[in-house]
């Protein structure tokens, strides 16, 4: 490369062979160094927003510059700026053309890491020389970390290194010097995981946004934070320590039968940390024995599975662009790793309904959230054709295992045979016995746990308690004091003011049949007659198109009920003013206009009811 003019490739640099060649003397001041402008626009606009690769590659240049300036070489930065489009399109080739573009127009050599670009800058008549990073992927430094115990390791500047050693559920968190760590140091640690991720077979970057990146370097899953997203540079190592057979689990012949022959929606639940991977990969291994077709949906891709089980990541930015992929690849099982976000649960069930038998991992504290996280997501009465198994995992162990039937019934509490409804019932895999019904009530969906004693109280009272806030809730409009009393488990009378009655009835009994069919109850309305308090005293006067009662200051912000003769006529809260105005054309109105002038005895009582 004597007396050439060379230009540098953004692959080139952030693999940081440059400034190994100007230390070897394989460059010398006979060369001159363009880096084109559009180079280092796009390692800063990687950095601006927290990517790995765009603080590499600034550092490389920096390193270029120092050791240029020291041994003399000739170093330049030629070209246009690249435009947002260009830096937009610059994992389609934008920058690369423009480098290329700096090359040809120099009549210079171009040095890649990138085998397409030095292809690609060949076919256009460039010379170009593509060099292979003999890039470090054994004993990496973080690997000191590590021994057969070690779970993961944490590493984060200003605070003391620190791992976890044990096991799944019975665990300690031991620090690991006394010295804090640098920025320098886990600098070093992250440019040598990067480099070394880039290496093919070795490692891959799972997820690369704003201030996050994670890599999958072989068996270690590298979660790599800095500001904004976390408040200084943080490293979370993690490795699997255990791998298990299924029959490490103590699995219950009953429960195995099912698992081979039976279920096809499981889900495998826990807390975080609980071993719920750990049984995905098991089971995978367990149905590849079986002799079928096993594929997983992971982000990152760190279940520990044989080789003949593909591990498929997202397909442009998301699982649900590739169920069209992975029903064209025909799998008998897919393990889909954290079924978290609401698309993960739409992939998982149409995956399922097209008949992939499908195993979900989902964080959960207790084993009945695996259900009601499916709750909103579905329709209620899927859900038991999606899942039916669910496998709860704590500190490593299989702690409870529910089986998902769906049912026609009246539920627990109920009598009346009208009632039924199709109702998701809970069981417990090894006695069988009903712990949850789920079912929907008005326009609810509502999970009612089912007790070995005083099942029938219990679920009365449930069902009371439902019956009336759902009734609540439609008449308050009406009548927010109405009264509501469940006569039986099948029937319920509701008392409101005298004058709402027609409205809460409905024009035919529309309103109320409509709440009978929603509840599945049989509903009374009638005039509720309040409790007579003590006599007011008042005053009435009638002005252009109202009528006004008049009271004392006492009984300013009161409710009162004003009677003719003995019948209830409204209830009112006294204004301001101590007085109650009336529109003359409201019912109310003419029957206190009708009982002045037919001389009819009007009262007005304290408000006791």
């Amino acid at each position: 490369m004597e007396n050439e003019k060379l230009v540098l490739d953004t692959s080139v640099i952030i693999d940081g062979e440059v400034a190994k060649m100007i230390e070897s003397g394989s460059i010398t001041r006979s060369n001159k160094i363009i880096i084109p402008l559009a180079v280092l626009d796009e390692l800063q606009s990687q950095a601006s927003v927290n990517k790995e690769h765009g603080f590499v590659g600034l550092r490389e240049i920096k390193k270029i510059r120092e050791q240029c300036s020291y041994n003399q070489i000739d170093l330049q930065f030629l070209g246009s700026r690249p435009s947002l489009e260009d830096i937009r399109l610059a994992k389609h080739g934008r920058i690369d053309a423009l480098i290329k573009d700096i090359a040809l127009q120099h009549s210079a050599t171009l040095l890649t890491a990138d085998y397409v670009q030095a292809l690609a800058a060949e076919a256009h008549g460039v010379q170009s020389i593509h060099i292979s990073s003999p890039a470090k992927t054994s004993n990496l430094e973080f690997e000191r970390f590590f021994d057969d115990n070690t779970m993961s390791v944490h590493l984060k500047e200003r605070v003391y290194p620190m791992i976890k050693k044990g096991k799944p559920g019975n665990f300690q968190l031991i620090t690991l010097s006394e010295e804090k760590c640098s920025r320098a140091q886990l600098t070093r640690i992250i440019e040598e995981i990067t480099e070394a991720s880039r290496i093919e077979g070795v490692g891959s970057i799972e997820i690369s946004r704003n201030g996050a990146t994670v890599i999958q370097y072989g068996r270690f899953r590298i979660a790599i934070t800095r500001p904004p997203f976390s408040d200084g540079l943080e490293i979370t190592i993690v490795k699997p320590i255990v791998k298990l057979a299924m029959a490490d689990y103590n699995v219950s012949e009953k429960l195995m039968e099912r698992l081979s022959a039976k279920a096809e929606g499981v889900i495998i639940s826990g807390p975080p940390g609980s071993g719920k991977s750990t049984l995905a990969s098991s089971l995978a291994e367990h149905y590849l024995h079986l002799g079928k077709i096993v594929k997983t949906f992971e982000s990152p891709r760190d279940l520990q599975v044989p080789p003949e089980v593909t591990q498929y990541g997202h397909l442009e930015g998301g699982f649900d662009k590739a169920v069209d992929i992975l029903l064209l690849v025909r799998p008998d099982y897919t393990i889909f790793d954290e079924v978290r976000r609401a698309p993960d649960f739409e992939v998982f069930s149409e995956m399922r309904l097209a008949g992939v038998g499908m195993v979900g991992v989902m964080h959960a504290s207790s084993p009945l959230d695996a259900v009601q996280r499916f709750i909103g997501k579905i329709e209620l009465g899927m859900i038991p054709h999606i899942i039916d198994t669910i496998i709860f995992v704590k500190g490593g162990a299989i702690e409870k295992v529910y089986e998902v039937s769906l049912t026609v019934k009246v539920p627990a509490g109920m009598r009346e045979a009208d009632l039924s409804r199709p109702v998701v019932e809970v069981l417990d895999f090894e006695t069988g016995e009903i712990e949850y019904e789920i079912y929907t009530f008005g326009e609810e969906n509502v999970v009612v746990p089912i007790s070995k004693l005083n099942k029938t109280t219990k679920s009365n009272d449930t069902i009371r308690l439902l019956a009336e806030s759902k009734i609540r809730d439609m008449i308050r409009r009406f009548d927010p004091r109405a009264e509501i009393n469940i006569i039986s488990n099948s029937r319920v009378e509701i008392k409101v003011n005298k004058e709402v009655v027609p409205m809460v009835i409905g024009r035919g009994g529309s309103n109320v049949s409509e709440l009978e069919q929603m509840l599945g109850l049989k509903i009374d309305v009638e005039a509720k007659t309040p409790a007579l308090g003590n006599e007011i005293g008042f005053k009435i006067s009638e002005a252009g198109s109202s009528v006004t009662i008049l009271l004392g200051e006492k009984e300013i912000g009161k409710n009162v009920n004003l009677y003719i003769d003995d019948e209830f006529i409204f209830t009112s809260q006294v204004g301001k003013k101590a007085r109650i105005k009336i529109d003359k054309r409201s019912e109310n109105g003419r029957n206190v206009i009708n009982a002045i002038l037919a001389n009819r005895r009007i009262r007005i009582f304290d408000n006791k009811g």
